[in-house]
């Protein structure tokens, strides 16, 4: 991408963090219409991955032919070293819009290291409205949404992961605290199962499985009564789990 030299005084672009659908769900039913506006006037965008933001784009009803736009990729690939010239269509005066693979940029994401560049260079960055998996699953859970945290990924390894559960559920009920965390999806299933075996009977559990997706489940019980339930089919559906234990300040 060849970009002419920003000329004396040249106003920088604005970074738009543009937030996408959670899955195959109408981007009408989850992206308000003036997100859609700014998103389908843009020329430049930085994405994960550039087949399916190019879908996405299309879906929006781009304004301009999706061959003519240009893409830069920012994913676990990325070196630091690369994160400089992404943000060369913003120095040259450009809007630029970054694009996840699901949900908001910035949030669990890589984008969060091309924002603080951009926070250093005095580019001025717009959050967009849009479906965020982690508060969505957290609104709809019941727990604490008043002291949470998202831990991301936990061990693969069982024994490291046990460790991890029990940790957390002992920093919740420490703090009274929401822990959040994810899996990949195939292993969804596993992680439920070591839950169920690591958790104390009376430990909060909610699962929040294809959120804002038609098969939607978001379902919140005590290891006890999730023991006493048939397993849910979690296997290879995006799904968040939030457990809470009892205060041990009381």
């Amino acid at each position: 991408m060849k970009l002419t030299p920003p000329a004396s005084g040249t106003t920088k672009g604005t970074l738009y963090l543009i937030p996408c659908t959670l899955g195959d769900s109408p981007v009408e039913h989850v992206i308000p219409s003036h997100v859609i506006n700014i998103a389908r006037h843009l020329s430049y965008y930085v994405v994960e991955q550039t087949k399916t933001s190019r879908q996405f784009l299309s879906a929006l009803k781009h304004e301009q032919p999706i061959q003519s736009l240009h893409f830069s990729n920012l994913n676990q690939h990325t070196a630091p070293g690369e994160l400089e010239s992404l943000l060369a269509p913003l120095l040259a005066g450009h809007d630029l819009g970054v694009i996840s693979e699901a949900g908001c940029p910035g949030i669990a994401d890589p984008g969060a290291d091309l924002v603080n560049l951009a926070h250093r260079k005095g580019i001025r960055v717009v959050p967009l409205v849009g479906p965020s998996s982690i508060l969505l699953a957290l609104m709809a859970s019941g727990l604490n949404g008043q002291c949470f945290a998202f831990q991301g990924y936990l061990p693969i390894d069982e024994t490291e992961r046990k460790k991890a559960i029990v940790n957390l559920e002992a920093e919740s009920a420490k703090r009274n605290q929401t822990q959040m965390f994810i899996e990949t999806p195939y292993r969804n299933e596993r992680m439920h199962t070591a839950l169920l075996a690591t958790c104390q009977p009376q430990t909060l559990l909610c699962v929040a499985t294809d959120i804002t997706l038609a098969g939607e489940q978001i379902t919140t019980l005590s290891i006890a009564q999730w023991k006493r339930r048939p397993a849910p089919e979690l296997n290879k559906r995006p799904s968040l789990f939030l457990l809470l234990a009892p205060s041990s300040r009381a």
